[in-house]
This record gives structure tokens, sequence and C-alpha cells, in this order.
């Protein structure tokens, strides 16, 4: 399997790696992490209102935000990271040998990009905002891969539940939430 190439044009969901691709990348580099002993970082990313988009300004405007949205994420990792896109058209950031103060500062960066972001359907302006949940595998800590991931979705969870527009970094515990 080869890492898509990334692209900065108008066909940026090509960059991205599948459900199952993601999900198998995540999972060698989480024991990859495991076995030499560096931090993992993983950000999913959810689009605030993303639903109600398509429902008002059709499917075509909700399509747009999510590809500028992509093109941000792209634009804010480093080649070496793993983009893929999930259910419900959630992206995750897979981040090798970053810690929590990295993956905090890089979903930071993506909360201020997305904040600019504007985009005009049928003489309305649509702000766009995100929420962001991180997660992270320190350093010789043992865990499972689905105690990362299930923390990530929690942190997700929480975000989206406080009202968007921000992050929420939540450590894993080794059994899982």
């Amino acid at each position: 399997m080869t890492e898509p190439t990334r692209r900065t044009g108008a066909d940026s969901q090509e960059g991205l790696f599948s459900l199952a691709q993601i999900l198998h990348l995540m999972r060698v580099e989480f024991a990859r992490s495991q076995r030499y002993g560096y931090p993992l970082a993983c950000l999913l990313v959810a689009i605030d209102g993303l639903a109600q988009v398509r429902d008002v300004h059709g499917y075509d405007t909700k399509q747009a935000v999510l590809e500028e949205v992509t093109r941000e994420l792209q634009s804010k990792t480093r080649t070496c990271d793993f983009l893929g896109r999930l259910m419900d058209d959630r992206l995750l950031a897979v981040v090798p040998h970053t810690g929590p103060e990295g993956a905090r500062a890089l979903g930071e960066r993506l909360l201020a990009a997305v904040r600019g972001l504007h985009f005009d359907s049928d003489g309305v302006r649509l702000p766009i905002t995100i929420s962001i949940g991180v997660t992270h595998s320190a350093a010789g800590e043992t865990l499972f891969f689905d105690a990362l991931l299930s923390a990530g979705e929690a942190a997700l969870s929480d975000a989206a539940a406080l009202g968007g527009d921000r992050l929420v970094l939540r450590h894993p515990t080794p059994g899982g939430d």
C-alpha cells in the first residue's frame, strides 16, 4: 500500500486514506510506537454542523466545506503523518513521534485556520468551525490500539458537546474508556 499523493488542488479528498486504510495504518503505527518506544498522537476532526450545511445549502456546499477543511489539515501536517476519512465525514490524523503538547499545538493551528474559512451560499455567509478530539500514547506506555481510538472518539464527542469550535485532549486508559 502506498501513501496517496498530497494534493493542494480542488480534489483534496484524493489525498486521504479510506476508512479501512487509515485504521490499518493506525494499528501498524501504534504497534511501531509500542515496539520502539516513541509517542504517537491522533486527532479526530469533525466539522461542526456539517449535516445542517448539507440540509440547508445542499450537497455541493457540504462537499466544498469538507474539501477546504481537508486542505487545511493537509497543510498543517507533515508528509509522514497519515490522514484519513472516517464515518460521518470525520477526519483522522495519525501523527507519529508527537506527544500531547505537539498534538495540542497542531490542533490549535488547525482550529485557528478553519475559523478563518467562510463560504457564501445563496447570499448567506457560512462561518466554519470544527471540533477536535486529541489522544496520545506516550513512549513505553502499555495500551491497546482500541483504547487510543476510544479516547479520541470520547474527546471528539466532548468537544462537540461543549459547543464545538474547540479541542479536547484525553489520555487513554489501559483498559479503554
